[in-house]
């Protein structure tokens, strides 16, 4: 087998060498899919063993199509061997991801279905006239549910092949699918209403009118190159050093992300992912109420990556990544240039004229940028990472794409917004959960939360000029859970417990949120068991090698609880220790006119600041502007 990082994702040939081993055990039969397949990380301790080589090994979730049988496994390839086999029991713990061949069949199913063609006829419709929307099911207290594995499909009128059926919803009409069975097993139809037939064909010249002839090109050249190497999946950019991941449930993964402090190799995270999202949507109608897609744990946002394109995707001097991923039957299936890597100006990094000293400075700063997009049905979301000259680390979710129609229906509707002549779109929320394994300084980490505090005015405070900080030391994952609070300006430090910088203070990384928002579902609904991470905005748990996955490891009609709540529970000690931060933030959506017919990005996410981690400003060093770098003429250059 080929040396390796021991990080890298699995390639090609490993992806076969599991599908051939489990096809000889008598694991992959004619009717057994590969929900997931993806590297099964090695131990800390291996990782940190700089003389271990260790063995590479996968995880699987084999799905028996014909059965509902779920198994959970673990192959060494190394050894050749499977080191562990689970059989999963979805009533009691979820459902295998949805598999894209599920995307196809729920038509097909539905096209053979009396019921179906019943209620589509009442409307004047064939199946041949709709496209369905495969939309994971949920959990709810539909009789007969219990352990189904299912989907539930929304209809859209297609006028044609090249039409965006979006703009078409079929209404009041919605059916639930037995996946195994192959069977519906439930029609909710209550009866035909209009079918808007707004024009959805966002490139379509009756729409966009004459293009504009006024935008002038703008050309971003690198003429010596990139400023950083790849070696292999490690990126190396300025004093950053990190690997760079790809996995079909998480897409990108970046581990090992540490900086180089006059020498010295200073680690900040051990591994960072986005490790899950959910769309839920706030629409009480009894066709919509059950929408809540966990994009990651149902969908598999790196299985759905885009392949990107120069000058449309990236801009620039860019250079790609091709992951490889395994389809339904455990073959690999490269996703051409779905990574792209490149550096972008940021305006100013730091500037000053002082007229004391007669001289004026000013440094440009810049970003190294790793990133994929995914569409997942109706939406598009992009995930960049962003590492800057003066240490910061940032995440940006870009969301965009066409939101989900519906129907507006007479009179005021206060769960939807309308976006044309007889559209409506729900109002919705879009919340990731990044998981981030820091490593501040290395591994005794502890997470302090600092607000605003206002002083009164009295003594030693004649003025009532003064405010100050409160610093809360959080003890224990019960401890962990947390709001954010713009009115404190409200912050988590992730301290080295151990370290200290020149000033005698703890060695630091300072997490801003946004604070957007948390869940706005009822806390006693079926959204809010299943996704719990997104009830706070912060989680803080002590690191374990089993604990991956906020909302659990099978969160498609997952009973709830699982993850977060179950890691908490355990109420483990985190000041000092080896943690793991789980941040939730996101955009809720109160759809605009103006994100139909599709919708301009849309941007959330956070950024990690060094908050003494280094002595002085680490930036000193960036060079001034040149003329050649600059693009200005020498007089005009006084950097």
């Amino acid at each position: 087998m080929r040396r390796t990082h021991p990080l890298d994702p699995l390639d090609a040939a490993e992806i076969t060498a599991v599908r051939d081993h489990l096809v000889a055990e008598g694991r992959l039969g004619d009717t057994v899919r590969v929900a997931y397949l993806g590297l099964k990380d090695p131990a800390k301790a291996e990782l940190r063993d700089a003389g271990s080589r260790p063995n590479r090994r996968a995880r699987v979730i084999l799905l028996d199509t014909a059965t509902g049988d779920t198994t959970d496994l673990v192959v060494d390839l190394t050894a050749g061997e499977t080191i562990r086999a689970t059989a999963v029991d979805p009533a009691l713990v979820g459902q295998a991801p949805v598999l894209l061949e599920e995307f196809a069949a729920i038509e097909d199913i539905l096209a053979q279905d009396a019921g179906w063609i019943e209620a589509l006829a009442s409307r004047g419709l064939e199946p041949g006239d709709v496209r369905v929307a495969p939309l994971s099911a949920g959990i709810f207290d539909y009789e007969g549910e219990e352990g189904k594995r299912l989907l539930r499909g929304l209809a859209f009128l297609q006028r044609d092949a090249a039409d965006y059926a979006w703009g078409h919803p079929v209404d009041q009409l919605v059916a639930f699918v037995d996946m195994i069975e192959r069977r519906v097993v439930r029609i909710i139809d209550d009866g035909p209403v209009p079918i808007p037939l707004t024009n959805g064909n966002f490139e379509d010249p009756e729409l966009t009118g004459p293009l504009r002839t006024d935008l002038k090109p703008i050309v971003i050249t690198q003429p010596e190159g990139p400023s950083f190497t790849l070696e292999g999946n490690v990126l190396r950019w300025q004093k950053w050093e990190l690997h760079v991941g790809f996995d079909a449930r998480e897409g990108l993964v970046l581990s090992q992300i540490g900086f180089d402090d006059h020498g010295t190799r200073r680690s900040v995270i051990d591994r960072a992912s986005i490790a899950e999202m959910v769309v839920p949507y706030g629409d009480p109608a009894p066709y919509r109420s059950w929408q809540n897609y966990f994009d990651t744990g149902e969908y598999l946002v790196g299985r759905d990556a885009n392949s990107l394109e120069l000058g449309c995707d990236c801009l620039g001097e860019i250079t790609y990544l091709t992951p490889v991923v395994a389809d339904d039957f455990g073959n690999p299936r490269e996703i051409p240039q779905a990574i792209c890597i490149h550096e972008e100006d940021y305006g100013l990094l730091w500037k000053h004229t002082d007229e004391w000293a007669n001289h004026a400075s000013t440094r440009r700063q810049r970003r190294l940028v790793v990133s994929f997009f995914t569409t997942v049905g109706n939406y598009d979301y992009g995930f960049y990472w962003y590492l800057y000259l003066d240490g910061t680390i940032q995440f940006e979710a870009k969301a965009t794409g066409i939101v989900f129609t519906a129907r507006y229906p007479e009179g005021d509707y206060p769960y939807a917004s309308r976006i044309a002549p007889g559209l409506a779109a729900p109002y919705h929320q879009h919340i990731f959960c990044a998981r981030l394994d820091m490593a501040v300084d290395g591994g005794a980490n502890a997470v302090h939360e600092l607000d605003l505090k206002r002083v009164p005015k009295g003594v030693g405070n004649p003025h009532g000029n003064a405010f100050t900080r409160q610093r809360t030391v959080l003890g224990t994952e019960a401890d962990g859970r947390r709001k954010a609070d713009g009115s404190v300006g409200r912050v988590w430090e992730i301290v080295n417990t151990e370290k200290t910088n020149v000033v005698g203070e703890p060695t630091a990384y300072t997490l801003f949120p946004e604070g957007q928002p948390t869940l706005a579902m009822a806390d006693d609904s079926s959204i809010a068991r299943r996704a719990a991470f997104a009830t706070e905005h912060l989680w803080v748990t002590r690191f374990d090698e089993e604990e991956r996955y906020p909302a659990g490891d099978f969160v498609n009609q997952s009973v709830g609880s699982a993850g977060l709540p179950e890691y908490v529970a355990q109420d483990r000690d985190i000041d000092g220790q080896n943690i793991v931060l789980w941040h939730s933030f996101g955009l809720t959506h109160f759809p605009r006119t103006e994100d139909w017919p599709i919708m301009p990005v849309d941007y959330t996410g956070f950024t990690l600041k060094p908050t003494g981690f280094f002595d002085q400003n680490p930036a000193l060093d960036v060079p001034a502007p040149t003329p050649a770098r600059g693009h200005c003429a020498e007089e005009e250059c006084h950097c």
